[in-house]
C-alpha cells in the first residue's frame, strides 16, 4: 500500500505525528512519503506561516486566543466561508499540489495539521482525490474549528473517546470518529525501568526527579524555574530541556556553576532521548503540546503543565487537569508549590497515574496503521 503524509510548518508536533506513524506503516511493509504541504506551493508562504505561528503565539497571544475563540463559538464558517488567507492560499494552490500528487499515485492519504486537510478537502472539492482514501490527524486534546470544515476528509483520527460528545456536538459524525489516541514513536511505548533509565542518563535513580521542558522552541522560562525549586527545601533532580533555545541553555548552565546548593540541576538542548529522560522522572513540567502529552501520557508520567499558548494549548490543559491527570502552575498556584504539594500527597500522585493509565493510548500509532493497511 502506499501512503501519503501530509503536514504544515508550524510547531514541531505536527511533524513528529508524520514521522510516528511514517515509521510504524514502514514497519508493517507500507510504501510511505512525507510532504510538507506549503513547501511544494511556495517557499514564501512555508516560511510565512512557520514564523507567522510562532510569532503570534508567542507576542500576540491576546489577538491569537481571541481568533480562535470566535471560530470557535461561530464554527468554522466564521472564517472559511469569507476570502481567508488560508483559503486563499489553498484555492491558488489546489492545481499546483494536485500535480506534485500525480508524482506519488497513494492509495491513502494521512493530514498530521489541519491546514493539510484542508488542502486535501479542496482537491476532493474539485475532483482532483475522489478515489483516495484519507484521514485526518488531530495532535491535540480538543476540536480545532477548522476540523470541522473538511466533510471530505473521510475519518478524522481524535485524543480520546472522551472528545466523541464534544466532536458530535460540533457537527462531525460519529461514524468519522477514530479515537484512537494521538500517534506518538513506539519507543515511548516501550518499557524502560527507572533504574535502567537513570543508568543511562548517568543520574542518580533514587533522587525525586523533575524533567522539566518547554517545547522544541524552549520557549519555557527555565531559569525562573529552577531558581524556584532549588528553594523548595528538599533535594531535587532537575533535568531542563531547553530545546534550540540556546540562550536559556546558557543561562542555566550559568547558574548551575555558581550554584552551591543540595539540587542537582542538569541543562540539556535539543535532546532525542526523551523517552528515556521521562522512564527517569517522577514528573515532568511542560507547556502542554498535544504531542509531549501524549508521550507523557504512554510513559504514566504525572504532569506540571505551564505557560500554555491560547487556544490549542488552553484546551489541551482543560481536558488533562478536568479528568484529574495534570495541574496547571499560575501566578497564584507557583511551581514550588504545586511540586511540593505534588509529593507530599502520595494518594494523589498514585490516583494520577492510575487515571493516566486508564485514559492514556499508548497503542495509537499502531492502530492507525493497522487500520490504514486494512482499509478497504
Amino acid at each position: 500500500m502506499r501512503v501519503l503524509i501530509l503536514s504544515v510548518t508550524a510547531g514541531y508536533g505536527h511533524h513528529a505525528t508524520a514521522k510516528a506513524i511514517g515509521d510504524m506503516l514502514k514497519s508493517k511493509g507500507a510504501e510511505v512519503h512525507t510532504l510538507d504541504v506549503y513547501a511544494y506551493i511556495s517557499n514564501l508562504i512555508k516560511t510565512t506561516i512557520d514564523k507567522g505561528y510562532l510569532f503570534s503565539s508567542k507576542h500576540m497571544q491576546t489577538l491569537y486566543r481571541l481568533v480562535y475563540q470566535l471560530a470557535e463559538n461561530n464554527g468554522a464558517s466564521y472564517f472559511s466561508s469569507g476570502p481567508g488567507i488560508i483559503n486563499i492560499i489553498n484555492a491558488l494552490g489546489a492545481s499546483k499540489f494536485a500535480k506534485v500528487l500525480q508524482g506519488y499515485t497513494p492509495d491513502v492519504i494521512l493530514c498530521t495539521h489541519v491546514f493539510a486537510a484542508q488542502m486535501v478537502d479542496e482537491l476532493k472539492k474539485r475532483k482532483k482525490l475522489s478515489d483516495i482514501k484519507t484521514i485526518g490527524i488531530v495532535t491535540d486534546y480538543t476540536l480545532h474549528p477548522y476540523w470541522e470544515d473538511v466533510p471530505r476528509v473521510q475519518y478524522i483520527v481524535t485524543a480520546s473517546e472522551l472528545l466523541t460528545f464534544r466532536c458530535v456536538r460540533r457537527g462531525i459524525p460519529e461514524e468519522r470518529l477514530l479515537p484512537f489516541g494521538i500517534p506518538v514513536h513506539p519507543k515511548f511505548n516501550q518499557p524502560l525501568a527507572r533504574e535502567q533509565a537513570a543508568a543511562q542518563l548517568g543520574i542518580d535513580p533514587s533522587m525525586r526527579t523533575l524533567l522539566l521542558m518547554g517545547g522544541s522552541m524552549g520557549y519555557a522560562d527555565h531559569l525562573k524555574m529552577v531558581e524556584c525549586l532549588t528553594q523548595i527545601g528538599f533535594p531535587l533532580q532537575l533535568l531542563v530541556v531547553c530545546g534550540n533555545n540556546h540562550k536559556m541553555q546558557t543561562r542555566i548552565e550559568q547558574f548551575v556553576a555558581s550554584y552551591q546548593g543540595n539540587c542537582i540541576v542538569r541543562p540539556y538542548g535539543f535532546v532525542h532521548n526523551v523517552e528515556v529522560m521521562m522512564s527517569a522522572s517522577d514528573c515532568i513540567v511542560s507547556k502542554p503540546g498535544g504531542l509531549t502529552v501524549s508521550e507523557a501520557l504512554a510513559k504514566n508520567l504525572p504532569m506540571l503543565l505551564v505557560d500554555p499558548i491560547p487556544g490549542h494549548e488552553e484546551r489541551n490543559v482543560e481536558f488533562l487537569v478536568n479528568n484529574g491527570m495534570a495541574a496547571l502552575v499560575t501566578k497564584h498556584f507557583p511551581i514550588d508549590e504545586a511540586v511540593y504539594e505534588l509529593f507530599a500527597n502520595p494518594t494523589r500522585l498514585q490516583t494520577v497515574r492510575q487515571t493516566m493509565k486508564a485514559i492514556a493510548h499508548p497503542d495509537a500509532t499502531e492502530r492507525l496503521a493497522d487500520f490504514v493497511l486494512q482499509w478497504k
